[in-house]
């Protein structure tokens, strides 16, 4: 009879993996190099993920998985400005901690793989659009227009890349905070501004 498959197998070398890349580019993963680094057959990785391209995917969603959290606080909450602000700095904070620089590191190069594989990849356009879609959603679940929520969606989606960016570069948290300060007080100002222009009777 064929093996079962463990279901708890799969996550632990997901995670075994994610600890083996912290210091190295995602560039480097093959079922030989991952097999060898952590003890272990490349039938087991064939086995569980079946391609490459399967496993650089599933690596580069487990990075990814605070999106989750952030979508499940708007949605016990939705229409709360206090909301949507405090998921963007649980977002933040969530960059800021050493192991997730690192995980941050590994979505940048996995797009850049994306941008020249596009047929073989899709994770980090669907992780892109997802970010959208989960800022959209909490933009007009607080009364905002469709089209004034996609666009201030896709400005603050972009300028939050780049903030991620700069500290994954620089590892500079103090000035990539004040960077981010900065741009959620833009922010706030302007969704207020539209509140305010779309209701020009309240106080």
């Amino acid at each position: 009879m064929p093996r079962r498959p463990d279901p708890l197998r799969k996550p632990q070398l997901i995670v075994d993996i994610l600890d083996h890349l912290q210091d190295k580019p995602l560039a480097s993963v093959s079922f030989r190099t991952i097999s060898q680094a952590l003890g272990f057959s490349t039938y087991t990785l064939v086995y569980h993920f079946g391609t490459r391209a399967n496993l650089l995917s599933e690596v580069v969603a487990a990075a990814s998985t605070r999106a989750t959290g952030i979508e499940e606080r708007l949605q016990t909450n939705p229409g709360s400005l206090e909301t949507y602000f405090d998921g963007l700095t649980m977002s933040w904070e969530w960059t800021l901690q050493p192991r997730n620089r690192q995980l941050q590191r590994l979505e940048f190069e996995a797009a850049l793989i994306e941008a020249v594989e596009p047929q073989h990849h899709t994770f980090s356009r669907a992780l892109y659009e997802n970010w959208l879609r989960i800022g959209e959603q909490a933009l007009l679940s607080l009364g905002f227009a469709a089209e004034d929520a996609a666009l201030e969606t896709r400005i603050l989606v972009n300028t939050f890349y780049g903030l991620q960016y700069d500290f994954v570069l620089n590892n500079d948290a103090v000035r990539a905070t004040l960077a981010f300060d900065s741009v959620v007080a833009r922010h706030r100002a302007r969704l207020e501004h539209l509140i305010a222009a779309a209701n020009p009777t309240l106080p």
